[in-house]
């Protein structure tokens, strides 16, 4: 009886473990019975887990790290790697996660922040273990953004399901709800009857010709702190002026968002404690209106951030109560931040009703003749004014050097020939004139081939917003400056600091590492340019994964990406491309008139529109 009770019961264990064979067969055949597949699935399937933790879940979810996955080099010594055949998806509340500006991420790492300081609105990065590795879903009802110039007055209001800010700002005309469409009447705070009578007013305030703003071409790039949904900077544009129209992630938080779906330049950043990523002497005109930024805090310093940023005999035009109002308190306010700036040596450029227009010095002058002692001081000389990257704001006066002072100005081209001549900043990298119009001639050429490969895909307004992951000296930007687009040019932030020649051509950008995520919502930009920026990140250890996914979450459905870089790594991306939902548009070989070139590749690639539940639909 016992002898038939255990041949049952190795007949049991013998079904089980034919069942088991048989799930593993199946498992090995559908991976392609590599180990290393299977391990991504595993490590795939566990990381989603980690998404939802790090991505807003709860704090006791599985914290499985990505360092125990297998050691992903690359690809390169290997073409027989194997990649996912997909990623998870996101949980659709994550739909326009920024990973550095994560509010969940800095309540579950117990940051300690200083919330008076705004540390909390600046960059907070994961940790490699705790990056998700997931696709970013778009929001239910996504639709292809209605594209420029009618999105200036008009969003679909599926893409960006945020409508407080229509109800908060009712009475300042900032958007207003129409159905299935946010329309941007083009009010601000101060501007209820639009901007661009604001902006012709600011121009008769400076005595410019035609009550333009862009004083013949010599106003091109202008800082525009606490933005709004950016119709300032929307209805500059139409002048040749472009603006880094700037905000946090506040209780505002997608104003920016806003900005970007509409195809105006923005930025999510704030000023706190770490300096702006951008550059000395980047702008000519500074402006805040009704931004809520105190600027008398910690001894004026964020007063002085902006007067790093201007250039010689740039503008600050402040729009607030302060500049006006008679009561106690604004008084006060005017008071000491007239003093303030008189010992920075502003000086009141123009004052009428609501606004007043400051002008730093084009010279030295004045702050040679302060007395000694006089607060705030300037800089110490072993202060680079254009480090930017985790650098902290000094409460100083950043001074000229001795070539700005005797010149008594930046020495700029006027707009449109700033784009091409050569910035007068070349001389700090040791770059030649003839080197200059090399490089700008050789991205002209870059250009005209990328359109033509584009051109069976794209219509002339198909592409709005750019971004030049390794923009060097701005050529391949300047190469489009007569089409409408615009491109936020990124150096990065262990290399020559090329982004001060960048903005000396009329162009905008931000330092950045391509180790961490950028600070923008996701699905904000129709064109992605990586020159070289995967052989980059290979040689400091970064995840070329982890740039993927990235890249996926910042590009529109249907937008594109042009990858420029060694042959070996564009035959590794290639891999990747049925897990991220892209498709490939062109192949082409690099320059054969460059030697260095010899070794590149150019892929050309287009995200598809996919649902969360994984069905596809054709691209537009």
């Amino acid at each position: 009886m016992s002898r038939g009770r255990a041949d049952g019961s190795q007949k049991k264990n013998l079904v089980a473990a034919l069942c088991v064979l048989i799930f593993l067969g199946f498992l090995f055949v559908y991976y392609d019975g590599s180990f290393f597949g299977s391990q991504v699935q595993q490590s795939a399937s566990s990381l989603r887990k980690l998404g939802s933790t790090y991505l807003g879940g709860e704090e006791d979810a599985d914290l499985t790290s990505k360092s125990d996955e297998p050691s992903i080099k690359f690809g390169l010594e290997d073409e027989n790697d194997i990649v996912p055949k997909s990623f998870p998806v996101c949980d659709d509340r994550h739909s326009e996660i920024i990973p550095c500006l994560d509010r969940n991420l800095i309540y579950q790492s117990r940051l300690k922040l200083d919330l008076s300081l705004m540390e909390h609105y600046e960059r907070h990065c994961p940790l490699p273990e705790r990056r998700f590795n997931c696709l970013i879903p778009p929001p239910s009802g996504y639709k292809i953004p209605i594209k420029w110039p009618r999105s200036r007055d008009e969003v679909w209001k599926p893409n960006i399901p945020h409508t407080h800010l229509a109800s908060e700002k009712s009475d300042q005309n900032w958007m207003v709800v129409k159905g299935e469409k946010i329309s941007f009447p083009g009010g601000g705070t101060h501007f209820h009857y639009g901007a661009d009578k604001y902006i012709a007013s600011l121009a008769n305030m400076l005595n410019f010709s035609d009550n333009n703003l862009n004083n013949d071409g010599n106003v091109r790039t202008v800082l525009d702190m606490g933005c709004g949904v950016a119709s300032f900077g929307a209805y500059l544009l139409s002048s040749n002026i472009i603006a880094m129209s700037v905000a946090p992630n506040d209780v505002h938080q997608n104003q920016i968002q806003f900005a970007l779906e509409r195809g105006i330049p923005a930025y999510l950043g704030v000023l706190g404690t770490m300096r702006l990523p951008y550059p000395s002497r980047s702008f000519e005109l500074a402006h805040c209106s009704r931004c809520r930024i105190d600027w008398l805090q910690r001894d004026g310093i964020l007063l002085l951030e902006l007067d790093r940023l201007l250039r010689p005999g740039g503008y600050f035009a402040y729009s607030s109560p302060e500049a006006y109002a008679q009561d106690e308190e604004n008084l006060r306010i005017w008071k000491e931040m007239s003093a303030l700036v008189e010992r920075m040596c502003w000086r009141i450029a123009s004052k009428r009703n609501q606004t007043v227009i400051w002008q730093k010095p084009l010279t030295n002058d004045c702050y040679m003749e302060r007395e000694p002692g006089t607060q705030p001081p300037l800089c110490r000389s072993d202060d680079d004014p254009d480090a930017v990257f985790g650098v902290k704001m000094e409460a100083c006066i950043t001074p000229y050097s001795e070539q700005v002072h005797r010149t008594k100005g930046s020495g700029l081209a006027a707009w449109p020939s700033r784009a091409t001549a050569p910035p007068p900043r070349l001389a700090d990298f040791g770059y030649s004139k003839e080197m200059f119009a090399k490089d700008t001639e050789l991205w002209q050429q870059r250009v005209e081939s990328y359109w033509n490969l584009l051109s069976p895909k794209i219509k002339p307004n198909t592409i709005r917003n750019i971004m030049d992951m390794k923009a060097n000296m701005g050529s391949f930007a300047a190469a489009l400056k007569d089409k409408d687009v615009w491109v936020m040019n990124v150096v990065s932030e262990d290399g020559p600091n090329t982004l001060k020649l960048i903005y000396d051509r009329g162009l905008i950008g931000s330092v950045h590492s391509w180790c961490e995520a950028y600070s923008t919502y996701p699905r904000t930009y129709d064109l992605l340019h990586a020159w070289n920026v995967f052989s980059d990140i290979e040689k400091k250890g970064c995840s070329g994964e982890d740039l993927l996914l990235e890249m996926d979450r910042i590009l529109r459905p249907t937008g594109f990406v042009i990858i420029r870089d060694k042959k070996p790594i564009v035959e590794y991306v290639k891999k990747y491309l049925s897990a991220l939902h892209w498709d490939t548009v062109a192949t082409a070989e690099g320059d054969s008139n460059s030697e260095q070139d010899e070794d590149e590749a150019v892929l050309i690639i287009r995200k598809k529109i996919w649902l969360t539940s994984g069905i596809l639909r054709d691209s537009e």
